[in-house]
């Protein structure tokens, strides 16, 4: 399956096109890893009512976490720290350990409807779901009468 970015000059682009076509994940400086580790893995998905991202982090806790809507800028970000200690006969040994990630999503304020983003953490997954503005939402069709 070969993946083709669409032509923005598409006679009918669909929001999902828009949406994604936006730089809206800036992989300038809001982006890092301090710990020189991969950033996590985001799928975002699309539906008439909202958008779900979904950052792969298995292994922490929903605690870890911090989420911030500053403006139309989202940020997620993850710190956790961990200190293991074993002693057997003659050794010692201690293990240090510290993650921490920095995303950024620039929403489109058009779209979304900041008041009302929510979030949970299942099973290694962090959701992140961005409801749509009603007038951002696909509207039925109808029929227009003649007079």
């Amino acid at each position: 399956m070969t993946l083709v970015k669409r032509n923005s000059e598409n006679l009918f682009p669909s929001l999902f096109d828009n949406f994604t076509s936006r730089d809206w994940m800036d992989w300038n400086s809001s982006n890092f890893s301090d710990t020189n580790t991969t950033l996590p893995a985001v799928n975002v998905h699309e539906n008439d009512q909202e958008f779900t991202i979904e950052v792969a982090a298995p292994g922490m806790k929903k605690d870890d976490f911090k989420i911030n809507l500053d403006n139309n800028q989202l940020s997620v970000s993850s710190e956790t720290k961990s200190e293991t200690q074993s002693k057997d006969e003659n050794y010692s040994r201690k293990e240090f350990s510290y993650q921490s990630f920095h995303r950024s999503f620039r929403l489109p304020i058009d779209v979304i409807d900041g008041d009302k983003i929510s979030a949970k953490y299942n099973e290694g997954i962090l959701y992140v779901h961005l409801p749509k503005k009603e007038e951002a939402k696909p509207k039925p069709s109808r029929v227009i009468s003649i007079k």
